[in-house]
């Protein structure tokens, strides 16, 4: 790709304080740990309502109960400035729209779970694009895949940050995919707001109760399924909690 900055979840990094220390598109070992706890306030009053008003909305509309598969993403990408290994592998919501096209590989993933997931995505779903390890992260944008999953190139650079000297082309280990931009969302959605209504859910079997977000919060490519997406998209239209 013609930017420098590469999408990486080779391993999460904690969140910095400091103004200089950025960061790019995250995974498994990065720390969103951090983020979790800055955002991991019991939610207030309002913060637990919603879904019931959702649910009963789409409902009366003649929605059907969505089943429990996969078909959404949420792609975790650092927008901040951060050398790795001579390499800044920062890459924005904007980067991304400076794109030809409006369009990039997502390639450096790192860990064979988000690999898995990178394999089992389908050209057309769409996936939320979340701000990582910056000040306030969150949900920016929506992308969708343009490309299914392919060779990642980047394994065999050996220039390349996410170089893997153990990968053969013959059987490449890592894969990756083709995102389009689609939109920015109609507002910020933050990690403290999804935190939230993910405690209240758990408490009361909301859409967000087994969100992988934080379920499984370092990975850096995460499944949705089709109710938690549309509940996350809600959003868009209410107020912040």
């Amino acid at each position: 790709m013609p930017w420098p900055s590469r999408k990486r979840d080779k391993g999460a990094v904690a969140d910095k304080k400091e103004p200089d220390a950025k960061i790019a598109k995250t995974e498994e070992e990065t720390s969103d740990k951090e983020e979790e706890e800055k955002s991991a306030k019991p939610p207030a009053g309002g913060s637990k309502s919603g879904w019931k008003n959702w649910k009963k909305k789409e409902s009366e509309s003649g929605g059907e109960e969505s089943k429990i598969t996969y078909c959404h993403w949420l792609l975790k990408s650092e927008p901040e400035s951060r050398l790795e290994k001579g390499v800044d592998v920062k890459f924005s919501v904007d980067d991304l729209k400076a794109q030809p096209n409006q369009t990039t590989c997502w390639d450096g993933v790192r860990n064979y779970q988000a690999r898995n997931f990178l394999r089992s995505m389908k050209i057309g779903q769409q996936a939320f694009f979340y701000h990582s390890n910056c000040k306030e992260p969150g949900i920016v944008a929506i992308v969708k895949i343009v490309k299914e999953a392919y060779p990642d190139h980047t394994q065999f650079d050996q220039k390349d940050p996410h170089y893997d000297s153990t990968s053969r082309k013959e059987n490449p280990k890592w894969s990756m995919v083709d995102v389009q931009f689609v939109r920015m969302t109609k507002r910020f959605i933050p990690l403290s707001e999804l935190k939230a209504l993910h405690l209240a859910h758990k408490a009361d079997g909301g859409p967000l109760k087994d969100m992988m977000l934080f379920t499984r919060q370092r990975l850096s490519i995460q499944p949705l399924t089709q109710e938690e997406f549309d509940f996350v998209l809600s959003l868009e239209e209410t107020k912040p909690h």
